[in-house]
């Protein structure tokens, strides 16, 4: 490749049906900083030409260590030595039969055993196979071999079948890559002191901050069985304050409800509804220096909460008078102490930047990070975000692409920086 990447990776593609969306696989790991060489087993060159990854990748595409064309005659050592992750997609019952069982008879196979590098397997095939007791068997085999697997999901597939068996998306399956490359770097920069190391964590850039954060959904109450609510799963918000955390700031998380659990070694404040989670950030807001919210808050709720579940009737509708909750960006942009940054969140179906804009005007926000959850990859629940961010005071439309959500906190707390310093 012409320019040096952070990560390699080795994306191995065995023959399926789904070999065509390791196609989408390599473009979006390219486009996540990372350089990619391809191997294939002889079925999956029926389903896509090797030729097709080598114009995408500039490289010569493994199938075999002894055809003539090959220009490295041990390239199963080379190859799998040289990566940071060995990424299978899609992993076939057989691919998985033959990692389990230490068969090493082509090429991808035999790089899986000489490779030190952590592996990941996307698995996909029919849904019998999927649940085939000896797949079942191989694939409990790989996982207590420390092998990482992102499991295939229910749907329509290519034999029109419905069932377990389909590949997982590709967005999921590249922000599990990235966050296995993470990881990974990670550890070999504190067993090694690598160089290479992130020059925010050794700078500790926000260790004079007090991040106060606010995190998921909140639950408005309708009866004491039921409530009204939405799809935040808490990824962004817990994302950002564990970059925050790692590079030195202290970190306040008003939590609502989530579907992951929170980073260590950061304060968490538990408030279920709205109202709550505004009494939370009024109570915390004095010994903030930013202001983070990345909540998904209710901006109605119901008027009068049924001390009773409210039973089923012969009505067919049932009407809820809603009220307005307290707008905690609003009253906290209102209220700041000196110093103190405001960062909003805009998550639209339409006219992204335009309701963005005029929320981070009528705010009087410091910066507004602007999702549009339509795209695929980006909203609520999934690994990755797309974002555009905008700034009080500027034209300026900083564009994130598609990446994990945990990339994206820290390329919003690098504008969050930018900001300080122009105070």
């Amino acid at each position: 490749m012409s320019e040096t990447k952070k990560y390699r990776v080795g994306l191995g593609v065995s023959g399926g049906i789904a070999a065509y969306k390791a196609i989408e696989v390599l473009r979006l790991l390219q486009k996540n900083d990372c350089e990619v060489r391809v191997a294939m087993t002889r079925h999956a060159t029926e389903f896509v030409q090797p030729l097709t990854f080598r114009a995408l990748t500039e490289s010569y595409v493994l199938v075999d260590d002894y055809a003539p064309e090959n220009p490295d005659p041990i390239a199963h050592i080379n190859f799998s030595q040289t990566i940071d992750l060995l990424l299978i997609a899609p992993a076939t019952a057989n691919i998985i039969a033959k990692f389990a069982n230490g068969i090493a008879d082509d090429f991808l196979s035999s790089t899986y055993l000489a490779s030190n590098a952590p592996v990941l397997l996307a698995p996909a095939m029919n849904t019998t196979m999927w649940e085939h007791s000896a797949t079942r068997r191989n694939i409990e085999k790989l996982k207590s071999d420390g092998v990482f697997l992102v499991a295939p999901v229910a749907g329509e597939l290519a034999c029109k079948t419905v069932g377990t068996g389909k590949l997982e998306d590709v967005e999921n399956i590249v922000a599990q890559a990235l966050r296995l490359l993470v990881q990974s770097s990670k550890f070999k920069v504190q067993s090694q002191s690598d160089l290479t190391q992130d020059p925010r964590l050794k700078t500790q850039d926000l260790k004079s901050e007090r991040l106060l954060i606010t995190v998921g959904g909140t639950r408005e109450a309708i009866d004491p069985v039921r409530f009204i609510s939405n799809h935040s799963s808490g990824k962004m918000g817990f994302a950002i304050a564990d970059a925050a955390k790692r590079r030195g700031a202290e970190v306040t998380v008003v939590c609502g409800s989530t579907s992951v659990e929170p980073p260590n070694n950061v304060k968490i404040v538990r408030a279920i509804s709205a109202e709550e989670m505004f009494q939370a950030v009024l109570k915390e807001l004095p010994e903030a220096t930013v202001f983070v919210g990345a909540a998904a808050v209710a901006d109605y709720r119901p008027k009068n909460i049924s001390g009773a579940k409210i039973k089923k009737t012969d009505r067919d509708f049932l009407t809820l008078e809603l009220e307005k909750t307290s707008d905690i960006l609003a009253t906290v942009s209102k209220n700041r102490h000196n110093g103190l940054l405001v960062v909003g969140f805009a998550a639209e179906t339409n006219d992204v930047i335009g309701y963005a804009k005029s929320k981070l005007e009528k705010k009087n926000l410091d910066l507004i990070v602007a999702n549009d959850i339509t795209l695929n990859g980006a909203g609520f629940d999934t690994d990755t975000n797309i974002a555009t961010v905008l700034k009080r005071g500027s034209d300026a439309q900083i564009e994130i692409p598609l990446m994990s959500k945990q990339a994206m906190a820290d390329k919003i707390l690098d504008e969050v920086i930018k900001l300080r310093k122009k105070i």
